[in-house]
């Protein structure tokens, strides 16, 4: 197997081996930035369709790009750095330079995951890897076990989401250098914080995607919401398939990273006799067993596909987890009364007895996407779904980008956090969530491409036609990307720190207590009362049992009996709650934990 990109093969003679895969083409050259001088080299043909080139004496940090057919200079397909962006030079990475010091790190289980999902540029206001290793303390504090980095993939411009990404190798330039993530990861390491990586393997951004000068790396043998497929399956895919799991190598390996998120996989279109994702499952199974540590990779896909989690000797996908949007939609439109879009297909407060176990639709028909959709997920393990109350998608993907804190009462937060909390699933939290950040988090572009700049403003007008919103942010305007920052820990109010104490205490609770660390879906029990708003949950385990109530109606809620002591109360003083609660009376909004042990 042919190793591709810029790779370092001996640092004393400063020699460095430049490979290429350039499809039917006639020639490819290379041409090199060593400091003030420019200099341009042959590329022979080392086998059908692949070109390579041995440099010495130049240094190691060189600038590179290549010639297809004497024509353009294309950045590497396998660049691991773009530092002018996408359109610029590529950079020989010394991978070995960086000295580890997480050599005692084993991994962490997926069972005790509770992840923070963060966007680099949007944490802090320096945007950077090092602005978000300087608050691990933070994410020690809280509880969190595992941060989801949103890609990190070079973008065009000065910020983006990240899944517009070009180059499955890079790290963008404007979070900081491939060491200073290593840097990030490593320091994680040491505070026993997993890190995982959001990637992108079903489609490419429309800007700098210099892809097709190489070759078939795409096919009009399937349609995608970006145009046309990833080539995993046409004349010629095997070149593709090699890159993606490359690149899953490359994140588990080279950057010691313990999970990938791959979006959107119901995009991913493959009719191989195997699909991409079992290879891309049995390549991270691989790392694990090399690198001695726990790995694990989690599927993001609205189709409620059981088969992405069934085990490959079983014909599934072999995924160790996948984002659960059901369970989502129903606390949101319990919570919010919202009932358009996709929105149409929930809003019963009585389906919470249901997710809480399994998906929503398991194949009923939706009006939403008018047909029948989902498959049984009953008899799946909770560590196989995550859930959360916000992410990225949910309040990015509104037109103002509303985070929660801005469309319900401050009551509502602290519950609806215990509702996600207290299962028996993988909890995941969205930067700020956890002390109620107001700032939005909204859809935020900087295309260099005049055609773009316009397409990005007016599609994003288009995608919310069937909502109300209304007033839809260009995410082309640089205050878009600025409103969307956090806000600093100095400046946060009572409430801030209130709903942060909540979360903290209640993780902790989560994860130290025998009966919610154990995520047993067969050891639960839900009662919905659809008239009151009461959600009364039970989870035992062995002889102890916990009961959670939690009032998601409009006024207070007489309590019949208490099933054992309080060792949880949403209305705690200091949880920025008044605890003046009657004996018997569920406050609105509230939230209570009792314990039941012998």
């Amino acid at each position: 197997m042919f190793k591709m990109g810029a790779n370092i093969i001996n640092r004393e003679k400063s020699q460095v081996c430049f490979r290429v895969f350039a499809f039917d083409k006639r020639e490819a050259g290379l041409v090199i930035r060593a400091g003030e001088r420019e200099v341009e080299a042959p590329m022979l043909r080392e086998a059908p369709h692949i070109y390579s080139a041995t440099i010495d004496g130049l240094g190691l940090d060189l600038l590179y790009k290549f010639k297809i057919d004497g024509h353009g200079e294309y950045p590497d397909p396998y660049s691991n750095f773009q530092p002018d962006g996408v359109h610029g030079f590529s950079r020989v990475i010394d991978h070995e330079a960086y000295r580890w010091g997480d050599g005692n790190w084993q991994g962490r289980e997926l069972k005790d995951l509770v992840i923070m999902e963060i966007h680099v540029g949007a944490f802090s206001g320096d945007g950077t890897f090092d602005a978000v290793a300087q608050r691990l303390d933070h994410f020690v504090e809280l509880g969190i076990s595992a941060i989801e980095l949103m890609p990190v993939a070079q973008t065009p411009g000065r910020w983006n989401w990240g899944y517009d990404g070009v180059n499955l190798f890079s790290v963008n330039h404007n979070y900081g250098s491939p060491d200073e993530l290593k840097r990030l990861v490593d320091l994680c390491h040491r505070k026993n914080i997993a890190v995982i990586l959001d990637v992108v393997y079903n489609h490419f951004g429309p800007e700098g995607n210099y892809l097709p000068a190489y070759g078939p790396y795409f096919t009009d043998k399937h349609e995608t919401p970006w145009g046309k497929a990833v080539n995993y399956d046409d004349l010629y895919s095997g070149h593709t398939r090699q890159m993606v799991l490359d690149s899953v190598r490359y994140w588990l390996e080279v950057y010691h990273l313990d999970g990938l998120r791959l979006d959107a996989v119901h995009a991913i279109k493959d009719d191989s006799p195997i699909h991409i994702l079992q290879e891309i499952s049995i390549t991270a199974k691989n790392c694990a067993v090399r690198q001695g540590c726990k790995k694990f990779v989690i599927a993001e896909s609205d189709e409620n596909n059981i088969r992405l989690i069934d085990p490959l000797d079983q014909g599934g996908y072999g995924m160790d987890a996948q984002w659960m949007d059901d369970f989502h939609h129903c606390m949101h439109t319990a919570l919010t009364g919202e009932r358009e879009g996709y929105y149409m297909d929930y809003g019963r407060i009585g389906d919470l007895e249901k997710v809480y176990r399994n998906y929503l639709y398991t194949g009923q028909y939706s009006k939403y996407w008018k047909r029948e959709r989902g498959t049984e997920g009953f008899h799946k393990p909770g560590q196989q779904f995550v859930v959360a109350l916000q992410n990225h998608d949910q309040v990015g993907n509104r037109a103002r980008g509303d985070r929660l804190s801005t469309l319900v009462e401050f009551c509502y937060l602290k519950t609806a956090a215990g509702l996600v909390l207290f299962s028996a699933y993988l909890p995941l939290i969205f930067m700020g969530e956890e002390y109620g950040e107001k700032n939005p988090f909204l859809f935020f572009t900087d295309y260099g491409d005049p055609g773009l700049k316009e397409a990005v403003s007016r599609g994003r007008k288009k995608e919310f036609a069937q909502f109300t919103w209304g007033d839809v942010p260009d995410p082309q305007d640089p205050r878009t990307f600025y409103s969307s920052r956090l806000t600093p820990g100095s400046r946060w109010d009572r409430e801030n720190q209130g709903l942060f104490s909540f979360y903290r205490d209640l993780i902790s609770l989560r994860r130290s207590h025998p009966v919610l660390k154990t995520l047993d879906k067969d050891r639960l029990q839900v009662e919905v009362e659809e008239r009151s708003g009461l959600v009364s949950i039970a989870r035992w385990n062995n002889d102890q049992t916990l009961t959670g109530l939690f009032n998601l109606g409009a006024g207070d809620v007489a309590i019949s009996h208490t099933p054992g002591r309080v060792i949880f109360n949403s209305l705690d003083h200091s949880y920025g709650g008044c605890e003046d609660a009657r004996e018997g009376v569920l406050r609105k909004g509230q939230m209570i934990i009792y314990e039941n042990s012998p």
